[in-house]
């Protein structure tokens, strides 16, 4: 952090512009907070108490400190993220109170609509918890000086590209990189409908085929998520040693996530033949399709993400995304397996959305 303040403290004085990217990661956040506390949204029933008795409760008879631990850290990025939301748009004082309110207000609310759900706990310990997580953040945003929003629109506008709404790009390859803590997703793959619609693969499993077919995947989402993120740069230094980077990037936080959620041994699974010739030929047609007009890249980028999407919802299913799903969902990541595997569903559907904005306004 001390190397990128510096960065930005080197860029020229003139005024950057406005900043909205704790705008656009607030709203991913509260998104991703709902979502995980109410997941798996099913089972709805009427308990027949009223809703507010968790309030009254009395501290739990089985808990662990790492549930404790989760509910604080969990609301402490939302707590920080609305109070520089808020911070551009009020006082300092009133947007920390605010953001303190707002965050409180989530947590009672979620909590309170777990009452109906019979796979949920609503606990006034985990209220208690996410509201000092929330504090936290908004003491921790408290302790950056007025010139926080400068540095980080001074950083913007070295990195990124002067293009609208190149913070919420910013923030959808982020989400792709959340996307890969799923072990059971194919290597780079995203909007896979059938779990949620319970669908049976169109095509039966055979090795040949899923080689053939994995490999389209990995080659076709490498190459749109490269031409993604180079529009979203600025042009500077080495664009393509900073998406390489990005990508060796994901696939550290993919082989961490399977020896962490699954098993050690299947640190590497995900490197199967097909993922590693879609590597080869992704990353070599990628190099070449960087050196493409901003318009041609954000078009060829829809076009792939159109045909990867389709070929994730064709292809046959992989054994080891059912072993590697059973063995997670036995955990203590059941939130985060649905969360995780919400936003690889709905990725590309938001995502292609996104490039047709962005290719209209270049």
């Amino acid at each position: 952090m001390p190397r990128l303040e510096r960065l930005a403290e080197s860029l020229p004085d003139r005024q950057p512009p406005a900043t909205a990217l704790p705008r656009y990661l607030c709203i991913a956040y509260v998104l991703l907070v709902t979502y995980a506390s109410l997941h798996p949204f099913s089972g709805w029933r009427d308990p027949g108490l009223p809703v507010l008795t968790f309030l009254q409760a009395p501290w739990p008879r089985y808990w662990t400190v790492f549930d404790l631990v989760v509910n604080v850290l969990a609301y402490l990025p939302l707590g920080f993220l609305l109070t520089l939301t808020l911070r551009g748009i009020s006082g300092r004082w009133l947007a920390a109170f605010a953001s303190l309110l707002l965050g409180v207000l989530l947590s009672f609310t979620l909590e309170s609509i777990q009452t109906w759900l019979p796979s949920r706990v609503a606990s006034n310990v985990d209220l208690a918890c996410n509201s000092l997580g929330c504090g936290l953040g908004v003491l921790l945003a408290l302790r950056q000086d007025a010139r926080l929003f400068e540095r980080i629109a001074r950083l913007q506008q070295y990195l990124l590209a002067p293009k609208p709404h190149a913070e919420a790009g910013l923030v959808l390859l982020g989400l792709w990189l959340l996307i890969q803590l799923s072990p059971e997703t194919q290597l780079f793959g995203a909007g896979n409908l059938r779990p949620l619609l319970e669908l049976t693969p169109a095509v039966p499993f055979a090795a040949r085929s899923f080689f053939v077919i994995e490999t389209a995947i990995t080659v076709c989402n490498m190459i749109a998520v490269g031409l993604m993120a180079r529009t979203l740069m600025a042009n500077r230094g080495s664009p393509g040693l900073v998406i390489a980077a990005f990508f060796v990037a994901a696939l550290i936080v993919r082989t961490l996530a399977a020896a962490i959620l699954v098993a050690p041994a299947d640190a590497f699974a995900w490197l199967t033949p097909g993922a590693r010739l879609g590597l080869l030929v992704g990353g070599s047609l990628l190099a070449l399709m960087l050196l493409l007009p901003a318009g041609l890249r954000v078009a060829l980028a829809g076009l792939l993400l159109m045909a990867a999407t389709v070929l994730v919802n064709l292809a046959p299913s992989n054994p080891y995304s059912a072993v590697a799903l059973t063995a997670w969902r036995q955990g203590h990541f059941l939130n985060f397996n649905g969360l995780t595997r919400l936003t690889a569903s709905f990725w590309p559907f938001i995502a292609l959305p996104y490039l047709t904005i962005l290719a209209r306004r270049l």
